[in-house]
């Protein structure tokens, strides 16, 4: 995949680098995706490299960050529009990485699942079915992909999809992206 064609920024990072292969990253400060929930700010400044997709997709990227710092976090997006999106990657809380899910339909919610491995190059993968959007992760300890959320966002003919990156307590997270793909949707299939 030409990780250059048709991906445009949302708040560009002050430092990033697109190669063949890979995207790298350093954050700037106070940057974050949330709408409204416990918190009550409102706040569309993370990193988002994306491209435009119609229809249906499966999304996948391996995700290497240097999480250190509360809510340091990595991952996928599919987007709508400021209101309407999902987010999911590694995400540092309470001093360690869990897998994040946070989806936004005009208000945010916020779900973890904690991750039974190192947070070093964690795969996940995004897949859109209609209206569903479904998040899954390889389990490190059988090297198989697991369900980490199926959720609602509201259906449009086309959806910007692309890594994103954040740090809304400090500048200077890096990451680097591997592998990130966009192709056509796996099986609607939940279990073997």
């Amino acid at each position: 995949m030409d990780l250059k064609e048709g991906f445009r920024w949302l708040n560009p990072p002050p430092r990033f680098e697109i190669g063949e292969t890979e995207i790298m990253a350093r954050t700037r400060a106070n940057t974050d995706f949330w709408q409204g929930t416990f918190y009550g700010f409102h706040r569309d400044s993370g990193h988002f490299y994306g491209k435009r997709v119609e229809g249906d997709f499966t999304a996948e990227v391996t995700i290497h960050g240097r999480y250190e710092v509360l809510y340091d976090q990595a991952g996928l997006m599919v987007r709508l529009d400021a209101h309407h999106w999902v987010k999911t990657g590694i995400e540092q809380t309470d001093g360690e990485n869990y897998l994040s899910v946070v989806v936004t339909n005009r208000q945010s919610d916020w779900s973890l699942l904690k991750f039974s491995g190192a947070a070093d190059d964690v795969r996940i993968r995004l897949t859109r079915h209609g209206e569903a959007i479904r998040v899954q992760y390889i389990d490190p300890a059988d090297g198989h992909w697991k369900l980490a959320r199926l959720a609602y966002l509201r259906p449009a003919p086309a959806m910007q999809v692309g890594v994103m990156c954040c740090s809304p307590e400090r500048e200077g997270f890096e990451v680097t992206f591997r592998d990130f793909s966009i192709g056509a949707p796996i099986s609607r299939q939940l279990h073997d």
